[in-house]
């Protein structure tokens, strides 16, 4: 069992090393702004929706 552990973390450290393709960091810092921006967008969505259904249930709860 010691051997397939060991066996298991080199393979796994080599292929880190030599088989990952890993992104430029201009390609990392676009896709972050890409996704900080999705995410703002979402959050707003999210939060519209809240404030919406929150006003939707207030209205029904007073008129009954």
């Amino acid at each position: 069992m010691l051997l397939k552990l060991k066996t298991f973390i080199e393979e796994s450290v080599d292929e880190m090393k030599n088989k990952v393709s890993w992104p430029k960091y201009s390609e990392l810092q676009s896709s972050s702004i890409l996704v900080l921006i999705a995410s703002v967008i979402f959050a707003f969505m999210i939060g519209a929706i809240d404030y919406a259904f929150d006003n939707a249930m207030d209205f029904l709860y007073k008129a009954f």
